[in-house]
């Protein structure tokens, strides 16, 4: 993402300077021109980048961000923000241009990933009555019952009692997968038959940690394709049923655009309060994840970044600011 803005800096910085000329009449500007090089007009106090250097420079910024598979409403926020930085700024002479550049575009990515994130720790103390519940949604494929186990590990690791509903009762398989998490970990996984009502699942585990005193109550669902009227009818049904304090989609960060389709729509037919982005760890280019809580507006809560129970970490966004601006990563 980052190379294509440097080379274009790089580029300009070594154009011949032009002759110095003398202005035609006394100004008050203290930063009285006296000289253009490349894309930078010179002055007594230092250097302006001009209009239309900054404007091939936001062009090349566009290509490397679409190349990045970040979605075109977050490439024009961030255009505007680049151009109000450093539209007619004024550099200190030997200034870095590329360090003015990175740096805005820096400060921008960072207040888009900064969206404040649910402090669920505390939210899980403050539940009354007991338990706090998780729903999760999201489509097939995404690694969403893997990270209903993850995050059971880490509550369990800080304390917190937990049970998994299993509410993909659409396959088998989901529900023998999360049985082999529940054994490990030491977590009970509710479970019904398969084809039974995910709703009643759901309902079952809440009585069951309710009863026991369980903290939270983490509910995996079918892995709903978005353009199914009757499954997102049956996301509805288990919200209705259960009342999550926290919904949560699952997205796979690798899908680029993909997952920004898939979490809008969730968001529109469901409403989602954070995301959880899987295979963060494998995806170079870094643009589905700030792309997904920009377009939705909603804070990223947890990464997947390996296939272990202890590879789920809180979101920090300078730490995605670094890998987004790693060069020869997320460019």
């Amino acid at each position: 993402m980052w190379a294509a803005i440097k080379e274009r800096l790089r580029r300009s910085s070594k154009t011949e300077p032009a002759s110095p000329t003398a202005p035609a009449a006394p100004t008050e500007d203290p930063v009285a021109v006296t000289a253009e090089r490349g894309g930078f007009t010179e002055g007594i106090l230092g250097t302006r980048l001009k209009d239309a250097t900054l404007d091939e420079i936001l062009d090349d910024l566009e290509i490397g961000l679409l190349q990045s598979d970040v979605a075109l409403p977050v490439v024009e926020r961030l255009r505007s923000d680049l151009r109000k930085e450093l539209s007619g700024r004024k550099l200190r002479w030997g200034a870095d241009a590329e360090q003015a550049v990175r740096g805005a575009l820096e400060q921008s990515v960072r207040s888009i990933l900064s969206k404040p994130a649910p402090d669920l720790l505390e939210a899980i103390g403050k539940q009354v009555p007991k338990p706090y519940v998780v729903l999760f949604v999201g489509v097939n494929g995404t690694g969403k019952t893997t990270t209903v186990a993850k995050i059971a590990g880490w509550l369990r690791d800080r304390g917190r009692t937990v049970t998994i509903a299993a509410g993909d009762t659409f396959r088998a398989g989901a529900i023998e997968q999360l049985l082999v998490h529940g054994e490990r970990l030491g977590v009970r996984v509710v479970r019904q038959q398969e084809g039974s009502d995910p709703a009643a699942v759901a309902f079952d585990a809440v009585a069951h940690a309710r009863a026991k005193g369980l903290d939270v109550v983490l509910v995996d669902t079918a892995g709903r394709q978005h353009t199914n009227e009757n499954l997102i009818a049956e996301a509805k049904k288990i919200r209705r049923v259960v009342g999550p304090q926290l919904t949560l989609f699952v997205g796979d960060a690798l899908t680029g655009n993909d997952v920004v389709e898939q979490a809008t729509l969730f968001q529109e037919a469901l409403g989602v309060d954070a995301l959880v982005l899987t295979k963060l760890d494998a995806d170079v280019k870094g643009g589905g994840a700030l792309s997904a809580t920009y377009v939705t507006g909603r804070p990223i809560l947890f990464v997947g970044v390996g296939q272990r129970y202890q590879d789920l970490a809180l979101f920090d966004p300078d730490w995605m600011v670094r890998r987004l601006f790693e060069e020869g990563k997320a460019s």
